[in-house]
């Protein structure tokens, strides 16, 4: 099924904890009950050479995003300097909110924002802050490369979680796609 499109509305008051406990381990997806936050979990399977603090091996201090997907360059991620290398999700929270997530249950909404697997990206801070919370329609990576496996996994996101998207999504998704090998 195909998500619906609809215009994105202006939802006021959107809250981080609208999905529950930041970086949870407390969820039934891929890392979750094992010890380790998320926000770890997919550091330590997206960096390469990763360090840890202490031997729990939960805690990751330093490794290598090889290539930013969103700008094909290369990374040091070091714990003093986390900013540079951030985890986003490719569905934003806010605009998963804002097109009717808030509205699910509390263990939905908790899947979605830790869901390694489809909507968990390891990038680069600066390129993760300009997208904010835009979709395809508004915003897509300098990296021309990664533009077609961006736009898939955002729809491949909207669709498992049955999450609208906009015409402008829609519209960019139908032109980036068909140039995807």
């Amino acid at each position: 099924m195909r998500p619906q499109t609809v215009a994105r509305p202006d939802v006021p008051g959107y809250k981080r904890g609208q999905f529950g406990q930041t970086w949870t381990d407390d969820q039934a997806g891929r890392g979750g009950h094992n010890g380790c936050d998320t926000r770890n979990d997919v550091l330590a399977a997206q960096l390469t050479a990763v360090l840890y603090r202490g031997r729990s091996r939960c805690v990751v201090i330093a490794g290598t995003l090889l290539a930013d997907p969103y700008t094909g360059r290369r990374i040091e991620f070091r714990k003093a300097a986390a900013a540079k290398v951030q985890i986003d999700h490719l569905y934003p929270l806010a605009r998963a909110s804002d097109m009717g997530a808030a509205h699910r249950p509390l263990q939905r909404r908790v899947e979605f924002a830790n869901d390694e697997a489809a909507n968990l990206l390891a990038v680069d801070g600066p390129a993760n802050a300009s997208k904010n919370d835009a979709g395809p329609g508004e915003w897509l990576p300098i990296n021309r490369g990664y533009r077609c496996t961006y736009v898939l996994r955002y729809l491949q996101v909207a669709r498992k979680y049955t999450l609208p998207i906009t015409a402008a999504d829609r519209d960019t998704a139908q032109a980036i796609t068909r140039s995807c090998p």
